[in-house]
């Protein structure tokens, strides 16, 4: 009998998944904690994700945990349901977003999603076709380069600015754009940035779209989490110049990451999404792919409808604390400059001024280092599109917040140039 060793088998790993692993979000924060000293017994500061669900502040809505319970209970949504959601859940996010439309969805404009992850790979895919391109901001969140290599889709990157508080520079935008290009990405309110975008600047970027004939994908997943002087405006209310494909979850404003419910919405009232069979699309690929717990999706209309407004008025003045903490701390950090006070989400960006240092070489090596010696950790620019940058949450307990930045002065102290 052969043994099995020696033969040549068929088959071997698609080494692609792990290069791509290696750029995204998780990949670094998971090679980071790896990069832990085992020896410091100092608690570990979590501030290169945006997952505040640990922290005592940020429990979510008790609403929300009776919901989970009442639907379980019911023994209603113990089923498969339908590949784009069941319909209670379809209509309560379809209402829960007329709040904020001139114009009323229905239903049949949402599609139920595991998170706003698949929504992110639904949309990217099926707009995918041999020759097309996509334009994807710079900062940006790396999920969508990471599907967009998957589906072959190619990408091409629009600069956001941040002396014009990290605004689409939309000139580069038409410039990128050709007869090939599908669509444009903006995150509002923004993940790397902080940034919220304003009611005129969204505008122009609808006619943008228009002007170049593409659709706008809006990654709105931090929706309404605001606490500067810039309220928040759905992509949504321009979908009558431009179509929009809008995607969310209650992930970030109820504080559950892990529940995996999110939606994708089409804000189209022209219809010329349905007119050109992207909803048809849509359709097609949820029927060959999961859909999110049953149960959870049973929740959502509980959720949506009786969450009370000091709830999340907690949570967003909790968060302007923690943004306003975090800025002016980083002021006392020589070598990091914060180009603007975060107004939204739960991130800022951080420059970082390398000539202050010694024995850094690039943003990488910062927060490598910085996990080694000081156990915070810190997500490297350079996974988000921008070298030699930090994106830093302050998405967590306030006291925990200043211990982390107090780490990163001692960091700098330790590191900083002699004169």
């Amino acid at each position: 009998m052969e043994n099995g060793s020696s033969k040549n088998w068929n088959f071997h790993a698609n080494e692609g998944l792990s290069s791509a692993s290696a750029v995204t979000v998780r990949g670094v924060l998971n090679a980071l904690y790896d990069n832990l000293n085992g020896e410091d017994e100092r608690a570990v500061i979590p501030l290169g994700h945006g997952d505040p669900s640990a922290f005592p502040s940020f429990r979510t809505a008790s609403v929300a945990q009776d919901a989970i319970f009442d639907s379980l209970s019911s023994a209603k949504y113990n089923c498969y349901a339908p590949t784009v959601g069941i319909l209670p859940a379809r209509r309560a996010i379809a209402d829960y977003l007329n709040h904020d439309l001139p114009y009323d969805l229905s239903p049949d404009d949402v599609f139920v999603t595991i998170g706003c992850t698949q929504a992110i790979e639904v949309s990217l895919t099926v707009l995918s076709r041999p020759g097309a391109n996509i334009l994807l901001p710079r900062p940006g969140f790396p999920y969508y380069e990471a599907i967009a290599a998957h589906t072959r889709l190619e990408v091409r990157h629009f600069d956001l600015l941040p002396e014009n508080g990290w605004e689409v520079d939309l000139d580069a935008v038409e410039a990128l754009a050709d007869v090939n290009t599908v669509g444009l990405v903006i995150i509002n309110p923004g993940n790397p940035c902080g940034n919220v975008y304003s009611y005129e600047h969204l505008k122009k970027v609808a006619e943008t779209a228009r002007k170049l004939g593409i659709l706008v994908i809006a990654d709105e997943v931090y929706g309404h989490l605001t606490f500067g002087n810039s309220p928040f405006v759905p992509m949504g209310v321009f979908g009558s110049i431009a179509p929009v494909i809008t995607l969310g979850s209650i992930s970030k404003r109820w504080i559950v990451p892990g529940w995996r419910i999110g939606w994708l919405v089409i804000t189209d009232p022209n219809g010329i999404l349905r007119k050109s069979k992207v909803v048809d699309s849509i359709s097609s690929f949820l029927n060959i792919s999961s859909d999110p717990a049953t149960f959870i999706q049973g929740a959502i209309p509980q959720i949506l409808t009786n969450t009370k407004k000091d709830f999340f008025s907690r949570i967003n003045n909790l968060l302007r604390e923690t943004a306003d903490l975090c800025y002016d701390k980083l002021q006392d950090i020589p070598c990091i400059t914060c180009p603007t006070k975060p107004k939204g989400s739960m991130f800022l960006m951080t420059k970082l001024n390398l000539s202050l240092l010694e024995g850094i070489e690039d943003d990488m090596d910062f927060c490598f280092k910085l996990a080694k010696e000081e156990s915070v950790i810190a997500l490297p620019g350079i996974t988000l599109g921008l070298k030699n940058w930090l994106r830093i949450t302050f998405a967590v307990e306030p006291s925990t917040l200043e211990v982390g930045l107090d780490r990163i002065k001692a960091f700098y102290d330790r590191h900083a140039k002699k004169q």
